[in-house]
C-alpha cells in the first residue's frame, strides 16, 4: 500500500444531463431538484457519491454504504456482516484500533468519504456506541452553470401482478426530466483529514478514475440515461494548508438560456487558467480530463495548461 496522502487537492467536475432526471427530489414528486428563483438545476453530493460507490463496487471493491442481498440494512447489521464475511470474530460494541484499521483497509468508501458507525444498544444497555470517521474527500452540492428548463411531465404507468388471484395493479406517476443541464461540482481532498481514514496516494488515483467513469457506467437506469462526463480538474497543492476556493467561480458560459446540447454554448476557462497561473508556485501537480466535444473559448484548456505547467497528468 502507498503512503498516506499528505497534500491538499481541489476538484472541479463537470458533466451534463440531456433529457433525463439527474437527481429527483422525493419530497416534490421526484422532480429534478431546482433552485426555482435562479432556474439552476441542483444535484446533491449524496447522488454523486452514490455513483462513485456503485462504480467501485462494480469493479470489485467492498463498500460500506450498500445493500446486503438487495436489502437496505442498518449500519450495525452491515458491520456485523462485514466481519462475518471476513471470518473475524469481534465484539462490535468494543471495536479496538486494530478492528477500526481493518475496516479502513477493506472499505474504500469510508477511506474516501468517511462514515458514522452507530452500533445499536444491546439487551440490557441504555444506549449504543458510535465511531465517526470524517472523510478527507468532500463535495458541495452541484449546480448547473446554465438556466435549466424542465420537460413538461407525461404520465407513466407501471403494471405489476397482484397477490393471489387478484390480477394486475397499476400505478401512475410523472416522468420529470430536464432538457439540458451542465452540472458542476466543487470538491476537496484534505491532507489533514487523510490520516484519519488512512487515505493513500493510490486511493486518490483510484478516486480520479472512479469520478470520471462512474457517470457513464452507473447512470444507466431509465431516468438517468443521457449523462456524460465532460471535464475533471484536480489541482494538487504542495502542502495541506492551501485551498483557493470554489473553482466554479472561475468558469463562465457565453450562453446560459435555451440550451439543449453540449454544442449550444462556449465555455470560458480563462479566469480559471489565470488563477492557477497566479498560484503556480503553490501547485504540485495538475490532473486533467477534457472531453473533445466541449466548445472551449480559445481552444483546448488542456493544451494551455501543458504549456504553463510541467507537472500535468491526463486522466482517462
Amino acid at each position: 500500500m502507498s503512503e498516506v496522502y499528505s497534500k491538499n487537492s481541489e476538484i472541479l467536475f463537470i458533466y451534463d444531463a440531456k433529457l433525463c432526471n439527474p437527481n429527483g427530489d422525493p419530497d416534490d414528486e421526484n422532480k429534478p431538484r431546482m433552485d426555482y428563483e435562479t432556474r439552476r438545476n441542483l444535484v446533491s453530493d449524496v447522488r454523486l457519491k452514490r455513483y462513485i460507490r456503485d462504480y467501485l463496487e462494480s469493479i470489485g471493491y467492498e463498500i460500506f454504504v450498500t445493500k446486503i442481498e438487495g436489502k437496505s440494512v442498518s449500519a450495525t447489521d452491515r458491520i456485523k456482516k462485514f466481519f462475518e464475511n471476513s471470518n473475524k470474530i469481534v465484539n462490535i460494541n468494543k471495536l479496538g484500533k486494530e478492528d477500526l484499521d481493518f475496516i479502513l483497509s477493506k472499505l474504500i468508501d469510508i477511506r474516501f468519504f468517511g462514515a458514522t458507525l452507530p452500533i445499536k444498544a444491546q439487551e440490557g444497555e441504555e444506549k449504543g456506541v458510535a465511531t465517526n470517521f470524517i472523510g478527507p474527500i468532500q463535495f458541495n452540492w452541484g449546480y448547473s452553470l446554465n438556466k435549466v428548463d424542465t420537460v413538461e411531465s407525461s404520465s407513466i404507468t407501471s403494471i405489476f401482478s397482484g397477490r393471489e388471484e387478484k390480477g394486475e395493479y397499476g400505478t401512475f406517476g410523472k416522468d420529470w426530466r430536464v432538457y439540458y443541464s451542465l452540472i458542476s461540482f466543487y470538491g476537496i481532498i484534505s491532507g489533514y483529514r487523510a490520516k484519519e481514514t488512512n487515505l493513500t496516494f493510490d486511493d486518490v488515483k483510484l478516486f480520479d478514475n472512479a469520478l470520471i467513469n462512474s457517470i457513464p457506467k452507473m447512470a444507466s437506469t431509465r431516468s438517468k440515461i443521457g449523462q456524460t462526463h465532460r471535464f475533471l480538474l484536480r489541482v494538487e497543492y504542495k502542502d495541506q494548508h492551501i485551498f483557493l476556493g470554489d473553482l466554479r467561480d472561475f468558469v463562465k458560459l457565453d450562453k446560459t438560456e435555451g440550451l439543449r446540447d453540449v454544442k449550444d454554448f462556449e465555455i470560458d476557462f480563462d479566469p480559471l487558467f489565470n488563477v492557477l497561473k497566479e498560484n503556480k508556485d503553490k501547485i504540485e501537480n495538475i490532473y486533467l480530463f477534457e472531453d473533445s466535444d466541449l466548445n472551449i473559448k480559445g481552444g483546448s484548456f488542456k493544451e494551455k495548461i501543458k504549456k504553463e505547467f510541467v507537472s500535468i497528468a491526463e486522466l482517462r
